[in-house]
């Protein structure tokens, strides 16, 4: 959905009977004001939303002038809001992160039986498409080298906050935090330090291993592999209907291969 830029225009207020409701030098300058809080407002709501469609179809490589043309705004005013990409790219992808963190505590809270919390939570998040907005660093793919990377992670460098439960082949790849350091140029302050991604990492944590110790959830299934089905699950086409359609047969597919099989 394309968001309309609005222009409002600043107007005098006149109060029953002619009389100007800002008398006074002081009242007027509250009158010429509080319209253009109420724009500058405004007009962040439009970049946000307009920030939001144009990563979700492009990725956080989309440039500032595509947002800014989105949003129906020049692009100063994008950078008077937001001094460099980064603190952009940085706010959606914390607010989509809380928002992926919000429908899995209420996946947990609200489904009794294992694979109904999973799978509502994969459907809620898919179709909310907040999936494609996570941090760049939460899917950053990290590869052991030496096989030390098995269950349990004993591979890990110390003190590099570490997707919770994996359990990987030896020499498999492993999608895991990173350390800013390492993350993906235009991604600063996304990675492994972000008090949202660990929040978002423990309760898919907690409704991968309630599903796996139900036995429902193929026992090499990791939090990683929870988070790259929202994160391709949600195609962006340019008709809607057809984008929920696809959406929800590849989550189909998806959801099948996650479920575990009879011996």
């Amino acid at each position: 959905m394309h968001v309309q830029g609005s222009h409002w225009s600043s107007a005098s207020t006149v109060a029953p009977g002619g009389a100007m409701s800002a008398a006074t030098g002081g009242a007027r300058g509250e009158s010429r004001t509080a319209p253009l809080r109420v724009d500058a407002q405004r007009n962040l709501e439009h970049v946000l939303r307009a920030a939001r469609e144009v990563f979700g179809e492009l990725g956080y490589g989309a440039p500032m002038e595509d947002v800014a043309r989105r949003a129906r705004v020049g692009v100063g005013t994008v950078y008077r809001r937001f001094p460099s990409k980064d603190v952009l790219v940085r706010r959606i992808a914390e607010e989509e992160t809380a928002r992926l963190t919000d429908q899995a505590r209420a996946a947990l809270g609200q489904e009794d039986e294992p694979w109904s919390a999973l799978s509502r939570f994969l459907r809620t998040s898919v179709a909310s498409g907040a999936g494609r907005l996570l941090p760049p660093g939460v899917l950053r793919v990290g590869v052991s080298d030496d096989g030390a990377d098995g269950a349990g992670g004993g591979g890990a460098v110390a003190g590099e906050p570490r997707v919770p439960q994996q359990r990987v082949q030896p020499g498999s790849g492993e999608l895991r935090l990173v350390s800013e350091g390492s993350a993906p140029v235009g991604a600063s302050g996304t990675g492994a330090h972000d008090d949202g991604a660990a929040a978002l990492l423990e309760v898919v944590g907690r409704l991968v291993e309630r599903a796996r110790s139900a036995g429902e959830l193929r026992p090499d299934v990791s939090v990683s592999d929870v988070l790259l089905v929202i994160a391709t699950a949600a195609p962006s086409l340019p008709d809607a209907a057809q984008q929920a359609a696809a959406s929800s047969r590849l989550l189909d597919i998806l959801l099948e291969g996650l479920r575990s099989r009879p011996a």
